[in-house]
């Protein structure tokens, strides 16, 4: 019975997506919106134990800056409706031509993409759960770059295919995150073809390396660090923002150049920080757009008791010149 009513949520699921996507061209885009907001609204107070969750790491990450509880809440609500507003934008786009794509939702710092991928040895696109940050592989497809992306497929073999073929729709090329081995198999035959590789690196876990990370010693994924210094891939933060017009733009920062050590897993742990720096910057530029949700449980440590050897890299030097104008 388990197995069965684990099934059954897949295929609705399943189902629900794919009767969606079929009937958004159908209804104005404006109700859309406006449902979205109010389905929104709806979850962010039956979910409660998230948005608390939330409202409480955004008090240890911004504590200092944001002080009242009220205004606590009125960031985290941002970030819920911008998620939301995030799956309504990711369902419409699959009815959108390149055209459309590439005039709705702008983009900067092309010139280091094309820069990056004149190397060919392929692109790192390093980047967070920030903004629309389902449409960043849209838009970059969009723009005839080849390009693929590492997921945590679902559980759930059939639903797992229905998203990778709506992805395929869009120039999309899928990586699942797992088995390891064939992710890493995946992402080197990507890079090896000259293609942008999109890894979502702010989710704060066990293992990984230590760093500081809004305010906190945690654990970051030590795969994106790995991989630009072992194959020379260009590593470019890119980062697709919500303007306060609602509209969408696709920030590209300059390289990342790799810390290159005489040791191999300090030159990791040294670019690994540097990574989580160019995330937290991005973060900071845009905290009401970032899903706070990304620290791990009981594993924070606040900077005033690190432990001895976690790395404290200064403020990145080759922050995105396109974010810091912004």
């Amino acid at each position: 019975m388990g197995h069965f009513f684990y099934q059954l949520r897949y295929r609705i699921g399943e189902y629900a997506l794919r009767g969606l996507v079929g009937i958004l061209p159908w209804i104005p885009y404006r109700w859309l919106v406006l449902f979205t907001s109010f389905c929104a609204w709806i979850s962010f107070g039956l979910l409660w134990k998230y948005r608390v969750r939330m409202e409480e790491n955004v008090a240890m990450a911004l504590g200092d800056e944001i002080v009242s509880p009220a205004d606590r809440k009125a960031l985290v609500w941002q970030a819920w409706r911008n998620f939301a507003l995030g799956v309504l934008e990711t369902c419409a786009v699959m009815h959108l031509s390149k055209q459309t794509i590439v005039s709705t939702i702008a983009m900067e710092g092309e010139e280091h993409l094309k820069r990056a991928l004149a190397r060919g040895k392929g692109v790192l696109a390093l980047s967070a759960h920030l903004g629309a940050f389902t449409m960043i592989g849209a838009r970059v497809a969009a723009g005839d770059y080849p390009f693929s992306v590492v997921v945590k497929q679902p559980g759930d073999e059939h639903f797992a295919r229905c998203l990778d073929d709506l992805r395929a729709q869009l120039g999309i090329r899928t990586i699942s995150a797992k088995p390891r081995k064939e992710a890493v198999r995946g992402i080197l035959k990507s890079l090896r073809e000259n293609r942008v590789v999109l890894v979502i690196a702010d989710e704060f876990k066990s293992g990984g390396v230590m760093v500081d990370f809004m305010g906190q010693t945690s654990p970051a994924p030590r795969g994106p660090a790995t991989l630009a210094l072992r194959t020379g891939a260009v590593t470019l933060p890119i980062f697709s923002t919500r303007r306060p017009d609602g509209s969408l733009c696709l920030l590209i920062g300059p390289e990342i150049p790799p810390v290159r050590l005489a040791d191999l897993e300090e030159s990791v742990a040294a670019t690994t920080a540097l990574f989580t720096r160019h995330l937290e910057d991005a973060i900071r530029r845009y905290p009401e757009q970032w899903n706070w949700l990304g620290f791990p449980r009981n594993s924070r440590i606040p900077r005033s008791e690190d432990k001895k050897g976690t790395l404290q890299m200064p403020a990145p030097t080759f922050a995105p010149d396109r974010i810091d104008e912004r």
